[in-house]
């Protein structure tokens, strides 16, 4: 196929080089920013463009790898001469903002990419959705070739699912630098928690993670918790984030 990626960033630098190892060529890189569109495109042995209207008409496929906040925008702008399909990469917007292309879709990794650190696109399940189905089952089998493990996903289970992530992922992520700066603060190293980070991601792998859950918020133990609060009650958004989850385990407590 000959591809059009529009983005220069995470998403888009991660898929262009996963397209391009498994035998499409691409044709074009756009960016509002035509620097950024040149970084991407000498990797890649692609054009450069900063202008919509500049886009090949005859491309197979154009990716819009942008933020989500930008999507609805770009559509708009994009040229009705277009022949090819045209797919987003976003976890939360609805195929419905590509109506106006009769052969549409999405291809959404359920994971933190970011274009200077490697990442094994073969492990991450793609959540893919096109219309009409002979575009899905095309996009589907193009991504399958990087990512066998890629799968038909509807707007609302990818939504769903992009809303999982987050709590798995950047929820977890600040969560993680809460426990960096309660330690530094000390004079302790974060390294103190690695053992119990991969611990817990592990338990979690394999069981129901309710089933695995320990710690003072699930045996009830109040004096330890008003210990805790005491101690991080000059920061207030820590306080309530503590308040939330320990709610929330007592929720999940198992009978």
């Amino acid at each position: 196929m000959n591809i059009t990626i529009l983005g220069s960033g995470n998403v888009a630098t991660h898929l262009a080089k996963a397209f391009l190892s498994v035998g499409h060529h691409i044709g074009q890189v756009y960016s509002r920013d035509l620097g950024h569109a040149q970084t991407l495109a000498s990797l890649i042995g692609a054009q450069a463009t900063a202008s919509v209207t500049k886009l090949h008409a005859d491309a197979d496929l154009y990716l819009l790898a942008v933020t989500d906040d930008a999507i609805a925008h770009l559509v708009d702008e994009l040229p009705h001469t277009l022949r090819g399909m045209v797919v987003h990469c976003s976890g939360a917007t609805d195929l419905d903002y590509l109506a106006r292309f009769p052969r549409r879709g999405v291809i959404y990794p359920p994971q933190s990419l970011q274009k200077d650190i490697y990442s094994e696109l073969a492990d991450i399940p793609f959540a893919v959705e096109g219309h009409p189905k002979s575009a899905e089952d095309e996009l589907l089998a193009m991504a399958r070739k990087f990512a066998p493990t890629s799968f038909r996903c509807n707007s609302r289970q990818r939504l769903a699912l992009h809303i999982a992530a987050v709590f798995a992922n950047n929820f977890t992520n600040s969560l993680f630098q809460i426990s960096y700066e309660l330690l530094q603060a000390e004079g302790l190293p974060f390294d103190l928690l690695h053992p119990i980070m991969q611990e817990t991601v592990q338990k979690a792998l394999q069981h129901e993670p309710r089933t695995i859950q320990t710690g003072p918020a699930l045996r009830g133990d109040k004096l330890t918790i008003e210990k805790h609060l005491q101690f991080i009650s000059k920061k207030s958004n820590w306080v309530k984030i503590y308040q939330q989850l320990t709610e929330e385990i007592r929720s999940k407590k198992l009978n």
